[in-house]
Formats: structure tokens, C-alpha cells, sequence
């Protein structure tokens, strides 16, 4: 009896040195090792997908492979005792859609320790809109308010507000009680950032200060920064005493040009945020944080649907800069 075949978006490097990506079938035996196999519902695209679909190598090493560092869906076998064939899970971060198999294929395999039973409160659906960049804002808030960043504290900018991220930390942010200021160079987003709970939205230049003045006048309780470069220097000599940025993304630049002031006269604090190596005991809590108190209204105002066939031109979408929200990729549709 021939194996059953599912379907993936598949990257392969030519000759050439090029990359190319198409729908494929796949064996479950071509899967790697892992205890726990999931039959993929949904995915969700992010800007590490699309580096890794293009054939990045600081993301993805060994092609032919599939991307997808977000899997939720339903355990088709284990043999790990902790998960039973039928159980509701999801899978974020580690190593998946990066060197391992990942959740833009029909099914994944991996190790148990990578699993997470979906928690009450959340669907796999809405697990999947929030996926990675909804878990990375959510440590992002963890991180400043065990640094003592409270609600009434004052205003909380979110950069880059429009992505993946920044769209949900302004939501999740703000279902946590907290001002956020919103700061995007799309004009015609300032509604939609508005409904998703911005108390006020300022364009990309109101935070992209370019003088050499070490310290700027102070505003930011706290900062939510996604795009690095020179945004995230201005936000370090924004923010008030004693608060706190945290930083997560690059998509400006890798590169950050600032002084020690804001360290040592303001008592700023910089966060690093990677969700990647999140402790399993941590990122259980701030799924279960997601599901409750910090899990946003109208999560489907935040999220567009694509199925497999869909995913290249979102690839392309995200990587112009175009994308708004989160894509959500319906991995059996």
C-alpha cells in the first residue's frame, strides 16, 4: 500500500545559486525525528518565513525545506505520553520552519518538548493569528512590567505598528490596560491602529530623530521597538527615568548607533526579546496570558486568510514592506 502524501511549500536552491519555491508532495517518512506528529490546521506567516523562503542563510541552512515557524493543529500520533492522538496543540519557535520541516506543510514532526497543548480560551484559528509575533509582544510586555512598566505608568510607544508584531502589541498592550502611542509611516492605517486600541498614532518621522543630541526630551514610559536602526537609538533617548525598551526586530537595520546616556543619566533599560528559546515553563504562562486577560478583541480585524497556494505572494507582500497585520495561512483549505 503506497504511503500517503500531503502538500508543502517546498524551497529549493537551483544551480544557480538561486531559490525557488513551489507546492509539493511530501512522505510522512521524509519528515525528521521527533516524538510527536501534528496534522497541520493553520500557519501564519512571518518576516523569518519569508527570509527563509528566499533562501536566507543567517534562517534556513539545508534546502530543499519547508518553511513555517507557526504550527497549530491536531496530533495525528505520539509516543510521548503527555500528548494522545486527537489532542489540540500548538507549535511555535525553536527550530521549527527553520532547520526542521516547518507549518506552511500539511504535517510537521517534532520533539515533544516543542509541543504546547492549546490552552483554553484560545482556538487553533486564533492561536495562529496571535502565533509567533503575538507571543513575542506578549514577552515583550512580560519583560517591561517585571521591570516595573505598569499600566498608568504613561505612554507606551509601538514601532513599526502595522507589522505582525506591532499590530498585536498595540492590541495586547492596550488589553493590558496600557496608553499606547502607535507609530507607523502609513497614513491610511491610523483608523485601523485606532480600533485596535492605539490611543494615538504620530507618523515614522516623530520617532526617527537623526540630530547628534545624546538625550531627547523624555515621553516613552516604555517602547515596544520592532524595526532596530536608528528608530530604536531614538527611542533609548525618548523614554523617561527608569523605563524600558524592549527590542525585537531589524527590519530598518541591524545596526544601532547611540551612547551610554540614556543608560546611565536616565536609568533606561534595554530589553532584548527572543522568542525563539523561550523557556517552555515561561511561554506556557504567556500563552495562558494570551487566552485570558491579554488576549485582544476582534483578533479576526488583525489577520487576512491565505491557504498554501497563497503563501508565495504574501512572501513577496511582507518582504515589500506591504504587509498590515498577520496572514493566516489555512493550511488545508
Amino acid at each position: 500500500m503506497a504511503e500517503p502524501t500531503f502538500k508543502a511549500l517546498v524551497v529549493r536552491e537551483t544551480e544557480g545559486g538561486r531559490f525557488e519555491r513551489a507546492i509539493e508532495s511530501r512522505r510522512v517518512s521524509e519528515l525528521p525525528d521527533g516524538e510527536v506528529l501534528v496534522r497541520v490546521v493553520y500557519s501564519s506567516l512571518n518576516y523569518k518565513d519569508a527570509l527563509s523562503a528566499t533562501g536566507h542563510k543567517g534562517v534556513s541552512r539545508n534546502f530543499p525545506h519547508t518553511p513555517g515557524i507557526d504550527a497549530a493543529g491536531i496530533v495525528a500520533a505520539s509516543s510521548d505520553e503527555r500528548f494522545g492522538e486527537g489532542d489540540e496543540v500548538i507549535v511555535t519557535s525553536y527550530d521549527l520552519g527553520m532547520g526542521t520541516a516547518g507549518g506552511f506543510g500539511q504535517y510537521v514532526r517534532v520533539p515533544a518538548d516543542w509541543v504546547l497543548p492549546r490552552p483554553d480560551g484560545l482556538s487553533l484559528r486564533e492561536s495562529m493569528i496571535l502565533g509567533t509575533a503575538g507571543f513575542t509582544a506578549a514577552l515583550g510586555l512580560h519583560k517591561l512590567q517585571e521591570g516595573g512598566v505598569m499600566p498608568g505608568a504613561g505612554e507606551v510607544l509601538v514601532t513599526g505598528s502595522t507589522g505582525g508584531v506591532g499590530s498585536l502589541a498595540v492590541a495586547i498592550f492596550s488589553r493590558a490596560g496600557h496608553r499606547v502611542v502607535a507609530a507607523t509611516g502609513k497614513n491610511d492605517a491610523h483608523d485601523w491602529l485606532r480600533a485596535l486600541g492605539a490611543s494615538e498614532v504620530v507618523g515614522r518621522d516623530a520617532v526617527d530623530d537623526h540630530s547628534d543630541r545624546p538625550l531627547l526630551k523624555s515621553r516613552w514610559s516604555a517602547v515596544m521597538d520592532t524595526v532596530g536602526g536608528n528608530v530604536l537609538a531614538t527611542a533609548l533617548r525618548s523614554t523617561v527615568y527608569d523605563g524600558g525598551v524592549a527590542c525585537c526586530g531589524l527590519v530598518a537595520s541591524p545596526e544601532l548607533n547611540t551612547s551610554v546616556y540614556p543608560f546611565i543619566l536616565r536609568g533606561v533599560t534595554l530589553y532584548g526579546v527572543d522568542s525563539a528559546q523561550c523557556p517552555m515553563p515561561l511561554r506556557g504562562r504567556l500563552w495562558q496570558q494570551l487566552a485570558g486577560d491579554w488576549k485582544p478583541g476582534g483578533l479576526e480585524n488583525v489577520a487576512r486568510e491565505c491557504d498554501l497556494d497563497g503563501v508565495s505572494v504574501e512572501i513577496d507582500t511582507i518582504l515589500a514592506g506591504r504587509q498590515r497585520g498577520r496572514v493566516l495561512v489555512n493550511v488545508q483549505g
